[in-house]
């Protein structure tokens, strides 16, 4: 079956079209749901003059509807670059608008995004490569967006720093035009050459580049330098804690109507079919374009389906166990946990990963009995929560290893997920990205050592265009 690019395009573009719609009613139905209109403005502003480094929740510093007013202006910036942009728009930068909406809930925002997308495009204008090919590296540099907050309301202040109040001083600008400046030529060269360290099995392959950047960034500004390690900012939401700090019912109505529409689109799309899905959901995800090889309409029935299975793990760790609720960053999660639905992940190879995080706990429960102390976390604790969206980028493991491969990988992401935070100090989002990068670079030598016959097999998976540099990219289309 012939695939058409411009169809797939088209359908990508609806996407994030409908998507950021859905976050505009999400705003105005969580005004009414929390009788916050108000104070929608106040809460709005004091979400973008705050610092955000990991995990600080929106809903907390602002408001529900505020922080779905945030997401969908960040949301319809990066739409409106792909819709406009020349040249159909791709799976990569699907994947980049769906990290952007994800930390618009938790530590990016309308103000502190912009410096580190534009940044790319100076490396990209003067390498006279294509913008629209090369979306996704802006939009995931948006990743360090924190770092701009930190510089621009914090960093020359130290103690005297108060939530949402404006605060700028030239030094602080000065610090992020620096910074700005790096982002735009360190960020599209690291990215590119990361994927051979971890071989294609950790489909957040800026979680890893971006994540080692951070943590030289962080340790020579915060630990070389001594200036002062950032910290979550504290503050009392009263209509927040009147909710119990988890707006439950509000996240299952909204995602659920969502995936359900993703769901009936793609049918419809499909021919009022879902011929083909069978075929996609037996695919490895390894080095995998679904979109490509099955179409864009299995690929919104796999956005649903993925969307499903996921909202019910969360609702299942938290209904049994003691931890977050429903709160900013678990909204901003699930966005994240559909990233690479179209290049990779689907429900049959991202559950043994699931399954990993449960079994830690439960090991680390039993542990704590026999010895007479007790677990420290559970895995609705909310590094737990968030640390699983990302992980399922290890699903190539599963496809190629098997099961048992992917509960160990998931095992190891629980037990990695609170500690690299540590390294980049909370100012790079894509932390789950990072800690899965790192199980990639302990596991797959171990896995290709002792399974031989995945191992063997390799060779003919290989994608060297993932391996060449933009420059390089660029050579070889101009040949």
């Amino acid at each position: 079956m012939e695939i058409s690019v411009k169809r797939n395009s088209n359908i990508i573009d609806g996407i994030v079209v409908g998507i950021s719609a859905a976050l505009y009613l999400g705003a105005v139905a969580g005004a009414f749901y929390t009788e916050t209109w108000e104070t929608l403005p106040a809460d709005f502003c004091r979400i973008l003059l705050t610092p955000g480094p990991l995990v600080t929740d929106y809903f907390n510093i602002g408001s529900l509807p505020a922080a779905f007013l945030n997401a969908a202006l960040c949301g319809t910036v990066m739409a409106l670059f792909m819709i406009f942009l020349p040249g159909p728009s791709h799976v990569n930068t699907l994947a980049g608008y769906f990290l952007v909406v994800a930390h618009s809930f938790y530590g990016l925002n309308f103000l502190n995004m912009w410096p580190c997308f534009l940044a790319p495009f100076l490396y990209l204008f003067l390498k006279k490569l294509d913008y629209n090919q090369n979306l996704h590296v802006c939009m995931f540099s948006t990743c360090f967006s924190p770092f701009v907050s930190e510089f621009l309301f914090r960093y020359t202040r130290e103690e005297t720093y108060e939530v949402g109040k404006i605060m700028i001083e030239a030094e602080g600008v000065v610090n992020t035009l620096i910074f700005t400046l790096i982002i735009a030529f360190v960020a599209p060269a690291v990215l590119p050459g990361v994927r051979a360290w971890h071989k294609g099995y950790n489909l957040y392959n800026g979680g890893l580049a971006y994540g080692m950047f951070g943590f030289l960034v962080y340790n020579f500004l915060y630990r070389t330098m001594g200036i002062p390690a950032p910290q979550v900012p504290e503050y009392t939401n009263a209509v927040y804690d009147s909710f119990g700090n988890s707006y439950h019912l509000f996240a299952n109505v909204f995602f659920l109507s969502l995936f359900l529409v993703c769901l009936a689109a793609g049918w419809y799309l499909n021919g009022r079919s879902f011929q083909g899905l069978e075929h996609l959901l037996l695919d490895t995800g390894y080095q995998s374009n679904f979109a490509q090889k099955y179409g864009m309409p299995l690929c919104l029935i796999n956005i649903g389906l993925y969307g499903m299975l996921f909202l019910a793990y969360i609702n299942l760790i938290i209904r049994y166990t003691q931890g977050a609720g429903f709160t900013g960053p678990t909204f901003g999660v699930i966005f994240a946990a559909l990233t690479f639905t179209s290049m990779g992940q689907h429900v049959r190879n991202v559950w043994p990963i699931f399954v990993g995080y449960p079994l830690l706990s439960m090991f680390a429960f039993i542990f704590n009995r026999m010895i007479g102390g007790e677990a420290a976390w559970t895995v609705s604790n909310q590094a737990y929560i968030n640390s699983v969206a990302f992980a399922t980028g290890l699903c190539p493991i599963v496809g190629r290893y098997g099961s048992l491969a992917g509960i160990l990988a998931g095992m190891l992401c629980a037990s990695l997920c609170t500690a690299t935070g540590a390294l980049h100090g909370g100012l790079m989002l894509y932390n789950g990205g990072f800690t899965a990068g790192i199980v990639a670079l302990i596991l797959i030598p171990i896995l290709e050592h002792y399974v031989k016959t995945a191992r063997a097999d390799m060779k003919q998976h290989i994608d060297l265009r993932d391996m060449m540099t933009l420059d390089e990219q660029a050579t070889r289309k101009q040949e």
